[in-house]
């Protein structure tokens, strides 16, 4: 931002864990980012469905937060991420243990390279302070509450409030991605808010995508995703920002393919809470969590007391750094490596070898017994990891999920109040706006015709989008506003069209006195949806009441832009 400070705010990209900090970051620096895009985040790491995410079981029945605190003293105050990466290679014990040398030893002279850099990559584990690890595992792994929009920094006590978010937030999960299913990347968003109305009346703007079947890794590194997912995003990023406010779907379908170059269209579809609540199985996992919870504090502050000053007065310096070295994840690279003195002579062995190798026959019956027995060694890791993974979840719900562990969670358990749109309507900010009804200008009357075309069709394809992004940042009067005069009229004028719609679309005359400016504003809002060809009935009838009301002559289309030259 120093090095370009006449640009606009830095799009802000998060990736798995990275996705939470940014969501932390931008919550307590309202001014510091525009756009942020979470990818594979898992902002509700409890959720999920029952028989398919099995990580989220593993604090409730290995301890909880005071694992991370037992690790963290025996690191000397420092947490090795390569427990995390362990417990990540654990989901899927058939592709890290097995499948990913067999696909290198099956053509290692042009596989060698990529592989190395991906374990490279893959094995530069992070370290962490004890007390960082900690608070990630209590408020997000285990006590939930960044979900609950109840986290708080330490030792300031900041309050996280993701409401006060106003930068668009973009989202990206995969039905395929078993490490952050698409329950963890999005059961935040109805946890946090009453209603879908509430975050439009905020003015906040959250748009999802859902992938059917990308990995976890693929979320993000995805050549395939990036060429569409990604590239589509990019291209829609500046016409978000003057998105109305609103939850929404991104939904991306090719239309064609010219010259082996596929396009696509965007559209932007207004959701509701039970869209994202379709993605889960019904099942209310809140009350065995909660329980764990509540105890993982109770064995945190037992060991605290208890066990760890011995812990940590047992604990040197060497010890900490031995620990991290004889972690498996580091042995099992550094013995078949150089530092290891046993592997100095394989040196020379392996370039003879590398000279000398040949290839076995495509038809050597060899060859296909060897592709079978590898198919029977995956299939094989597989039966074992699925009965793993049924013994973990069967574990705990028999340990939390019984009347007497309901009855323990109680006090930590989260009930929503369920507010309702009559129960908005009397906060001061919404009570306000609704006596603004009769008052407002050209500004405000194009900004009102826009929600109201918006809220009646439920969405928005990315070319009007374009259009009316074009409007707001280069047409005046709304060129000369500032973003949060523009924000505010967004705001007010939404507020308006949700809680009363009829009175909204009559009081249009008041808000435009003079009979060019009704001329102006009845042709940009047929401008915006563009050709009457592609609008709906419903678009249609809604333009028809706009000139009826303003007493305009019905535009059957409009090509330039009628706002350019005022």
């Amino acid at each position: 931002m120093r090095l370009h400070p006449l640009a606009r705010l830095p799009v802000v990209v998060g990736n798995c864990q990275a996705g939470w900090a940014t969501l932390l970051m931008v919550a307590t620096n309202l001014d510091l980012a525009g756009p942020i895009i979470l990818n594979g985040s898992p902002v509700t790491p409890t959720s999920g469905n029952i028989g398919e995410n099995t990580l989220r079981y593993m604090a409730g029945l290995f301890g909880g937060a005071w694992i991370t605190m037992f690790l963290s003293d025996l690191g000397g105050g420092i947490f090795d991420g390569a427990h995390l990466v362990q417990n990540f290679e654990t989901l899927n014990p058939e592709r890290q243990l097995f499948m990913k040398y067999v696909e290198l030893f099956r053509d290692v002279d042009a596989a060698s390279e990529a592989f190395l850099k991906a374990e490279k990559w893959w094995g530069g584990f992070c370290l962490m302070r004890g007390d960082e690890i900690r608070w990630i595992v209590e408020h997000l792994f285990v006590g939930n509450r960044l979900a609950h929009n109840k986290a708080y920094g330490e030792p300031d006590r900041r309050h996280f409030d993701l409401k006060k978010i106003r930068a668009p937030i973009i989202i990206f999960a995969s039905h395929g991605d078993n490490v952050t299913p698409p329950q963890q990347a999005l059961n935040w968003i109805p946890e946090i808010y009453d209603n879908e109305e509430e975050i439009r009346l905020l003015g906040q703007h959250i748009i999802y995508m859902v992938h059917n079947d990308v990995g976890h890794l693929g979320t993000f590194v995805s050549s395939r995703v990036i060429n569409k997912e990604y590239n589509e995003v990019a291209s829609t990023l500046e016409a978000i920002e003057a998105l109305l406010p609103g939850l929404y779907e991104m939904r991306i379908t090719d239309i064609q393919e010219d010259a082996g170059h596929k396009s696509y269209s965007v559209e932007l579809i207004e959701r509701t809470f039970e869209n994202i609540r379709e993605f889960n199985d019904g099942h209310d996992d809140g009350g065995p969590f909660a329980a764990v919870a509540r105890v993982s504090e109770l064995q945190a502050q037992i060991y605290h007391t208890v066990a760890r000053p011995f812990v940590q007065a047992a604990v040197t310096d060497i010890s900490a750094d031995a620990s991290r070295m004889f972690h498996p994840k580091r042995l099992e690279r550094s013995l078949l490596s150089s530092q290891n003195p046993i592997m100095v002579g394989y040196k020379s062995i392996s370039e003879q070898v590398r000279n000398s190798r040949a290839n076995a026959a495509a038809e050597n019956p060899f060859l296909a017994a060897e592709a079978l027995y590898f198919k029977a060694v995956e299939q094989a890791i597989v039966v074992m990891r699925d009965w793993r993974d049924m013994g973990y979840e069967l574990a705990f719900h028999m340990i939390w999920n019984n009347p007497w562990q309901r009855y323990f969670d109680n006090p930590h358990e989260a009930y929503r109040k369920g507010t309702t749109l009559d129960d908005m309507r009397w906060q001061p900010d919404i009570a306000n706006a609704l006596r603004r009804i009769a008052i407002g200008g050209l500004a405000d009357a194009i900004i009102r015709m826009v929600v109201l075309l918006v809220s009646d069709r439920g969405g928005i394809r990315r070319d009007r989008l374009a259009r009316w992004s074009r409007v707001l940042t280069e047409d005046e009067p709304f060129r000369s506003l500032s973003a949060d005069h523009l924000a505010e009229i967004t705001r007010v004028q939404t507020a308006i069209v949700t809680f009363e719609p009829e009175q909204a679309m009559e009081t249009l005359p008041l808000l435009l006195t003079e009979p060019r400016q009704r001329q102006l504003a009845y042709a940009a809002a047929c401008y915006i949806p563009g050709s009457r060809a592609e609008m709906s009935s419903s678009t249609v009838a809604m333009l028809q009441r706009f000139a009826d009301v303003l007493g305009q002559p019905s535009i059957v289309d409009v090509i330039e832009d009628p706002l350019a030259v005022t």
